[in-house]
């Protein structure tokens, strides 16, 4: 960018000074009209360069949609934990069995029936180890064989993970029918809440032992899941049109090969089709959609309430009903606009308070937050609420 000024300064200077310069002029007003020009130019380059950082503080198609298989995977797997200090599993003979077939399969001498099963006599007293379900997520972009990820451990029945060691785990996948072993799980595990012993960390316990990766493109077409907090039908039409319009902006040239489809399925999702020479690059077509800004987002109309931290959050234009509040020792009439006068009610134009101006007013009366969440919930339980109210 720098290279870019300094260049465009310098060809500047030299078409002024080829068809501009007043050469008859005294060496002041010479030196001072090139102070100007140079002022003016600079100016000229900031007002050009202005927009483009601008432009990355628009919200983009991939700022409120994802992929349709760029989702988190869940893992899974049955462990031991030892090493504990006397807050294991009191004699449970899941964990017995579990241990004994671990300690055969390690290569450990084991007492076995005719038939070769680990007897389980010979770990009754043991008071130190625990049956724990691991679990662990894949990343929506996948991972890679010999990726380490943390898990999750948490005890079957064991007063206390502290001091445990997790013995290695098989981890499957979220379809434990399906006997294919995704990852390897092992490690100390560490408690990150004291008050909660029965679970516990293992910080990247849990290693990769094959890739795992989240098809995106599926028949030549990508599907765009949209934030279940914006979804609605006219936000999907949106998008649909936003990318459709590429075709009259060149990307697409209008034929078969060219041409970018896309189309809106419901509230949630957007079915976009790939043109036949994105078709070899899938990367490139899914990183020029997600990049395209988006001027008219409509976002719902949402309250949420936390009524146990206090907490008041209120979506844009929400709006309420007109309507006389009286609660405890005050009373407010919430109306249209800033002056006490008369609203025919009856008109379809009449403009609607809105809720910010009813809380705004509340708070300059002072009143506690409690009782201004006491009035939300009223006016929703009344009909007297355009839009969803969440509490916490």
């Amino acid at each position: 960018m720098r290279r870019l000024r300094k260049r465009l300064i310098k060809e500047s200077f030299r078409y002024v000074s080829a068809f501009l310069t007043p050469t008859a002029w005294c060496g002041p007003c010479r030196e001072s009209w090139w102070r100007a020009a140079a002022v003016a130019c600079i100016a000229a380059l900031s007002t050009a360069v202005v927009p483009i950082a601008c432009a990355d503080d628009q919200l983009r198609i991939g700022d409120v949609c994802r992929l349709k298989g760029q989702e988190e995977n869940l893992l899974q797997g049955l462990g031991i934990v030892v090493g504990l200090d006397g807050t294991g599993d009191d004699g449970s003979k899941p964990t017995l069995r579990a241990l004994a077939r671990m300690v055969q399969l390690m290569g450990g001498s084991v007492t076995t029936d005719l038939q070769g099963v680990p007897q389980i006599e010979d770990f009754e007293d043991s008071k130190n180890t625990a049956l724990v379900l691991v679990t662990a997520k894949i990343p929506p972009a996948g991972a890679q064989q010999g990726d380490r990820l943390n898990c999750t451990v948490s005890a079957v029945g064991a007063k206390s993970l502290q001091g445990g060691t997790l013995m290695i785990a098989y981890m499957l996948g979220p379809r434990a029918d399906v006997d294919r072993i995704l990852a390897l799980a092992s490690g100390p595990v560490s408690l990150p809440d004291p008050d909660t012993p029965t679970t516990g960390v293992i910080y990247g316990g849990c290693k990769m032992e094959t890739t795992v990766q989240n098809q995106f493109a599926i028949n030549d077409r990508i599907t765009l899941v949209l934030d279940p907090d914006l979804a609605s039908f006219s936000t999907t039409v949106d998008i649909a049109d936003t990318i459709n319009q590429l075709n009259q902006a060149g990307v697409g040239s209008g034929d078969s090969d060219s041409l970018i489809m896309a189309e809106a399925v419901d509230q949630v999702h957007v079915v976009v089709t790939i043109p036949k020479h994105y078709r070899s690059s899938p990367v490139k077509f899914v990183s020029l959609i997600e990049q395209l800004p988006l001027t008219n987002l409509k976002k719902p109309k949402r309250v949420v309430l936390n009524q146990k931290e206090g907490v008041i959050i209120i979506g844009e234009n929400v709006l309420i009903n007109p309507v006389a509040i009286a609660h405890k020792n005050f009373s407010i009439e919430a109306r249209p606009g800033g002056t006490f006068v008369g609203v025919d009610t009856d008109s379809p134009n009449t403009p609607r308070p809105k809720l910010k101006n009813l809380v705004d007013a509340l708070n300059a009366l002072k009143v506690p937050t409690e009782d201004v969440i006491a009035i939300i919930r009223s006016l929703h339980r009344n009909g007297d609420l355009y839009g969803e109210l969440i509490i916490e």
